[in-house]
């Protein structure tokens, strides 16, 4: 019998990331972003638990991605939002990158899973935000 996978987040972007490009859409440009941001709020949910992060999107929610930590290499973070949230990519060690967007709680979600790295991908992925 393993060991328990305890959840550390569950859920969708942050919801000012909605706010934030449904504003926007007054200046007609940025109706794609408004887009975006309606599909990611519809569609978009993470999983970050003790063993691994999950990422579901696509049309309707219908792809998974199932990442474990021992396959990361190096994690990037950006501010956003006045950063109440933020974005991650998270670099593979195939080199494949997978891109986390407006993550709720980054900086507690960035530290989480820096915490479940290898010494050498916390080392190649430095500080936070960088």
């Amino acid at each position: 019998m393993g060991i328990k996978e305890e959840v550390f987040y569950e859920g969708g972007p942050h919801i000012g990331d909605l706010i934030i490009n449904a504003l926007l859409a007054f200046t007609l440009v940025c109706i794609p972003l408004t887009v975006g941001a309606i599909a990611r709020a519809l569609w978009l949910r993470y999983r970050i638990t003790s063993r691994r992060v999950s990422i579901t999107s696509g049309w309707r929610g219908q792809t998974r991605s199932d990442i474990i930590y021992s396959e990361i290499n190096k994690i990037v973070t950006v501010p956003r939002g006045l950063g109440l949230w933020g974005d991650m990519v998270i670099t593979l060690k195939d080199g494949s990158k997978l891109e986390l967007r407006a993550v709720p709680k980054f900086r507690e979600t960035y530290s989480y899973i820096n915490d479940k790295l290898s010494s050498k991908a916390k080392a190649v992925s430095g500080a936070l935000g960088s």
